[in-house]
């Protein structure tokens, strides 16, 4: 089938492709607490996901210094790669990328991740091979900057108007209007379906199916 609006299909990493909200939800938490700082509610621990950490840890902990961020992005890490790591890819992700690179569609990653730490997501999910780039938040602006999508489009020799941006969080949605690419909202993430819908994307998706659905028909 002829592709209907879009060439080139970028995707968030954590809370859309990894179920690994609560996780970092949880690592944040509790790297605030081994600092003996204010411990972040769940909804604000989990509205910097998607950001770059130290965006992400500057909004999670505003009373702390700028010289301890180090200290608390190294609680972080040890949190989140050490203790309790379970995350996994949505059911039925790997088959909607699968489905879609057969098509001929261009797929891409914009994350809030680091890049040492996309490789590793990427190489125990197995899916280094479907995707034709990928940008990280320390290697560029963090979300929502537009540089990782104008990037993308660059590299890959596609136009921002054949672009379209999915993710779970605002930051993801702002970065799209903000680069001038569709966006697509899936509420299974980080941030509420009403946060998401007041960016008007092209469509909310409650699960991976009904975005695999939408895709299908109308990508």
């Amino acid at each position: 089938m002829a592709r209907e609006q879009f060439d080139l299909i970028v995707f968030d990493w954590d809370g859309t492709l990894m179920d690994s909200t609560a996780h970092i939800t949880r690592s944040i938490q509790s790297a605030c607490r081994d600092l003996g700082l204010p411990v972040p509610a769940d909804e604000a621990a989990s509205y910097v996901i998607g950001l770059g950490l130290r965006d992400a840890l500057q909004i999670a902990a505003p009373t702390l210094d700028p010289s301890d961020y180090p200290r608390l992005a190294e609680r972080y890490r040890f949190h989140y790669l050490v203790k309790d790591q379970t995350t996994e890819l949505f059911a039925g992700v790997r088959e909607m990328l699968q489905e879609l690179r057969d098509q001929g569609y261009l797929l891409g990653v914009a994350t809030g991740k680091s890049r040492v730490g996309l490789n590793r997501a990427l190489d125990q999910s197995r899916l280094t091979s479907l995707f034709d780039g990928t940008r990280c938040a320390d290697e560029t602006f963090s979300k929502p900057h537009p540089a990782m999508l104008h990037e993308l489009t660059r590299e890959l020799g596609q136009d921002v108007a054949r672009t379209v941006m999915v993710g779970d969080t605002t930051h993801d949605l702002q970065m799209a209007i903000n680069a001038g690419v569709a966006g697509i909202g899936v509420t299974y993430g980080a941030h509420p379906a009403a946060s998401l819908s007041a960016l008007e994307p092209k469509f909310v998706a409650p699960s991976v199916a009904a975005l695999s659905a939408w895709l299908r028909e109308n990508a």
